[in-house]
């Protein structure tokens, strides 16, 4: 891919593999990004907290009415 320089090329690969992922389990990848957007910053201040509930398997079990389309 062109993306200009290496950090710009490593934030386009890692946003390239969640989309993949997301498509790999049938997750609509907006939905989930919105998900995890809103919910990444209650882990800044407590560490007992599982950043695995935000991985997309737990997604699909949290939000059972989730829509699976592709996007």
């Amino acid at each position: 891919m062109f993306c200009g320089n290496v950090d710009i090329a490593e934030n386009a690969a890692i946003m390239y593999s969640m989309l993949g992922c997301c498509k790999e389990h049938g997750v609509n990848f907006r939905q989930w990004m919105v998900f995890f957007l809103e919910n990444i910053h209650n882990f800044d201040n407590d560490y007992s907290k599982d950043l695995a509930e935000l991985l997309l398997h737990n997604f699909k079990l949290q939000n059972h009415n989730f829509n699976s389309s592709i996007s």
